[in-house]
Parts: C-alpha cells; sequence; structure tokens
C-alpha cells in the first residue's frame, strides 16, 4: 500500500504545468504518454458515513377508486322441515261457571225464651206436575137394555167403569164428573139410539150449561157422539143430559169419557 501511494506521489509531482483540458499541443500528447500507467489495485473502500438526518414525510396518495359492487346472488333452496317440539307443559285449570242456586231450605226454629206455642195440623199435600192427582181420565158405560125420558134434563147414569184413575171422583148413579185438578179437559160422547122410536136429544153439560148436543130423528137407528174441549175449576161438574130413547147393551153402546189435557 505505502508503495503504491508513493508512487502516486510521484507522478502528481512530475506535473508543474497546468494541463490544458484539449487541444492538439505537446502538452496535450505529453500528458497523455505519462498518465496512462499500469492499472492501480483499486483502494479499501472507505468506512460508511454516520446516518443523516430523517428527510421530511412525503405528502398523501390520492385514495384509489372504488371498486364495483357484485351482483346477487341467487335463493338458495328451502330448507327440510324440522323435527316437531316437544308437548307443551299443560296450563293451568280455568274457573268455571258458578253453579245453579239450589232450592231454598226450610226456614229454622226461632229460639226465645216465650213459651211454646201449639203445634197446627199437618197440611194436605201440595198439587206438582209429578203427583198422581195431576193424571185425570175415566170412561164409563151403559150395560143396561134401554133408557127412556121424557124430560130433557134427566141425567144420563152409568153401570160400570171401564177407566177410573185413582184420585178421581165420578158418580155412576148421577153420570157427574166432578173436577178436583183445575186445567184443560176433553170430553166425548157415543150413544146408540133405539130404532122405532121418536126423537133422541144428547147434551154434554157443563154447571147445568149445554156446551154441545146430538140429534137422532123418529124411527131412525144410529149413533150419537160429539167432543168438547172444556176449561174447568176445582168443583165444577160435567155430564149428559138426555131426552128420549136410547139403547144399552153389555156391547157397550153408550159411553161417556173424558180426560186432563193439561193442568192449569
Amino acid at each position: 500500500i505505502a508503495l503504491l501511494l508513493g508512487n502516486s506521489v510521484k507522478l502528481r509531482a512530475s506535473v508543474t504545468g497546468p494541463i490544458p483540458s484539449d487541444g492538439d499541443g505537446p502538452a496535450s500528447q505529453v500528458c497523455q504518454q505519462c498518465c496512462q500507467g499500469p492499472a492501480a489495485i483499486p483502494g479499501i473502500p472507505g468506512l460508511s458515513g454516520p446516518v443523516g438526518p430523517m428527510g421530511p414525510y412525503g405528502q398523501p396518495g390520492s385514495k384509489g377508486d372504488a371498486g364495483q359492487q357484485g351482483e346477487i346472488g341467487p335463493i338458495g333452496q328451502m330448507g327440510e322441515r324440522g323435527a316437531p317440539g316437544n308437548t307443551g307443559s299443560k296450563g293451568d285449570d280455568g274457573i268455571g261457571l258458578p253453579g245453579k242456586i239450589g232450592p231454598r231450605g226450610l226456614p229454622g226454629f226461632v229460639g226465645g225464651t216465650g213459651e211454646t206455642g201449639v203445634k197446627g195440623q199437618k197440611g194436605e199435600p201440595g198439587e206438582t206436575p209429578g203427583d198422581s192427582n195431576q193424571r185425570v181420565a175415566f170412561t164409563v158405560v151403559r150395560t143396561s137394555d134401554s133408557d127412556v125420558s121424557t124430560s130433557s134434563d134427566t141425567r144420563l147414569p152409568f153401570q160400570q167403569t171401564e177407566t177410573l184413575l185413582p184420585g178421581n171422583s165420578f158418580d155412576l148413579e148421577t153420570g157427574m164428573f166432578t173436577c178436583s185438578v183445575p186445567g184443560t179437559y176433553v170430553f166425548t160422547f157415543s150413544v146408540l139410539k133405539y130404532s122405532n122410536s121418536g126423537d133422541l136429544y144428547i147434551h154434554l153439560v157443563k154447571n147445568d150449561y149445554k156446551v154441545i148436543s146430538a140429534y137422532g130423528e123418529q124411527n131412525q137407528r144410529g149413533q150419537l157422539s160429539g167432543s168438547a174441549v172444556l176449561v174447568l175449576q176445582r168443583g165444577d161438574t160435567v155430564y149428559l143430559t138426555m131426552h128420549g130413547r136410547l139403547r144399552g147393551s153389555s156391547w157397550h153402546y153408550t159411553s161417556f169419557s173424558g180426560f186432563l189435557l193439561y193442568p192449569e
């Protein structure tokens, strides 16, 4: 290294004058001859210098263009139906409607310090729809051969009852029915007129009032009949009256019937 540096110093010392930068004179030719020596070995690179101070920040770049929004994809297929859920727990019991009011009880005995009164007599049973007294029906018949009357107010008697429900009143000798249950009744009668006789009149009577009548002409034989619906009160009477000649026998040609249609 010292040798190379020494040669370099000698070369620099041999040049005493300024060296022209260009031209064709002797000086230019001598410089070209003396400066073309053998190539020297490159020197050792110098040490790196200290780090310089940080330069100023650059300006921010411009914002890039936004990309285009992609297309909406197709709707996917519907999934399979899920399994049914578990059964829920039973709800609380609801509150029901109030029941019907029960029948009123019998009044209690009133206490007191006075003397005990005399117990009254037991009253008669009341009339209810299910009572046997509400069922009224009868049928009576004549069994004698014939009967004659010259008065228009003669009651037609009967000899036998075919139907008479318990608790009902019918007088066979007078042929009279007496009402014990107020209500609406149906009455019917059928009478056979005797042949070769005069006229025959039959009347259905309520309390001496002729409600309906049947008539048979002279010398004619036939069955006379009639029916009526009557509203009766307790104690009213219903019966038949006759004027003329009628026939009766064991065949029961003459009959009288009645029944309660519905109570009052």
